[in-house]
């Protein structure tokens, strides 16, 4: 009787998953799609980079930025304490663009993680109207900055948020990227945050573009010096300020390799993966129960059981390949859908750890320093 009850649950839950999904991600457009002129304006922009021993993306990427095409911007590059080779790529770069300046941080003041309080620093040098927050390993389309300003002014926007396209030698970790990109979208509603009566928020740290009159009304990064998930943080507080906000996809726009594999990504979340659940126990256990529940666990338990049971197995398998193959915003391979199971142990994984190591530490290790959770819960929102 139970699994009877779960199976016809979980047949309802991703056919309105599935349902819901493809039908709103219809609702974002594609940055590429928007006119490549320049707006009629074309405000004033200072692109914000803040990097640490970056050097393996570093150089291409600021070559992609100092190649874009909008008559009227600035890029501020600020060095946050990097031992790699960063500083000497920054320095040959910015001897031959003229539009490329560089701030170097020496040390990171009490009360801040080190990227926040490198983008605040860019802000403090910049006073430009606008203001592009990105990462050292995003590259553009020559055409991006003149879309993304032609879209603002278009919408009359405060905040554009671009989902950058991902890219990544390896197959396991693209596949498993995109089971993680269908539960960010569950979970943000990206098509809901134009929606000035929607509690919903979007912000990327690839491409958080945000009138300074917003950005400072929100508060700056001042408010959010502790928060590991600044990207997310920052687009809650500038909706949360009136400001008017939208997202965008990225492909064909602006792309990265996030992470080379999968091993790399399940590193790089067990970070800050916590601090989604504001450092709370309960929804950080509910999150991982909920992965397993509906990702790891219905599939093979369902087609493991056999009879009626193995069909309506496959029925989701059907429902999960339509969904991730008809989704705007994702690249997904026929075999993806083959994945979700797993995909959902490794988010499983990711929360739990994270979980456990946060609360051993009793706080978080962020590039070499060391955060007490006393200290990082003074900003929860």
């Amino acid at each position: 009787m139970i699994l009877t009850i779960y199976t016809i649950l979980m047949l309802l839950l991703w056919t309105a998953c599935t349902i819901m999904l493809l039908v709103n991600s219809r609702k974002i457009s594609y940055l590429r799609d928007e006119p490549a002129g320049a707006s009629t304006s074309a405000p004033s922009v200072a692109i914000i980079i803040a990097v640490k021993d970056e050097e393996a993306d570093l150089e291409e990427a600021l070559q992609s930025v100092c190649a874009l095409r909008y008559p009227n911007f600035r890029v501020i590059v600020v060095n946050d304490r990097s031992t790699d080779g960063t500083a000497a790529i920054l320095e040959r770069l910015s001897a031959t663009n003229p539009k490329l300046s560089v701030l170097t941080v020496g040390l990171l003041p009490t009360g801040w993680l080190g990227k926040n309080h490198a983008l605040y620093q860019g802000y403090c040098a910049a006073s430009e109207e606008w203001l592009l927050f990105t990462d050292g390993d995003v590259q553009f389309a020559p055409e991006a900055l003149q879309q993304a300003m032609h879209y603002v002014e278009r919408k009359g926007l405060q905040h554009l948020t671009v989902l950058p396209q991902v890219t990544s030698r390896s197959a396991i970790f693209r596949a498993v990227m995109n089971t993680f990109a269908l539960m960010l979208d569950i979970k943000l509603k990206p098509w809901t945050v134009s929606d000035p009566n929607s509690a919903s928020s979007m912000g990327v740290g690839a491409f958080n573009l945000v009138q300074r009159k917003a950005y400072e009304r929100a508060g700056t990064h001042l408010m959010i010096s502790l928060r590991p998930d600044d990207d997310l943080q920052l687009g809650a507080r500038i909706k949360g300020s009136g400001s008017r906000q939208d997202v965008a996809y990225g492909e064909g726009a602006l792309w990265l390799e996030w992470y080379n594999s999968l091993g790399a990504f399940v590193n790089g979340l067990m970070k800050n993966m916590y601090s989604v659940y504001d450092y709370r126990l309960g929804p950080a256990i509910g999150a991982a129960l909920a992965s397993f529940l509906i990702l790891a666990l219905p599939v093979p338990l369902l087609l493991l059981y056999g009879g009626w049971h193995f069909f309506a197995a496959l029925a989701i398998v059907v429902l999960q390949s339509a969904l991730l193959l008809g989704k705007r915003g994702i690249r997904a391979g026929w075999w993806h859908s083959l994945t979700i199971p797993f995909a959902g142990l490794v988010m499983v994984y990711i929360i739990i750890v994270s979980t456990w190591r946060t609360l051993r530490q009793g706080g978080i290790y962020w590039r070499d320093s060391f955060y007490p959770l006393s200290e990082l819960r003074k900003q929860l929102s």
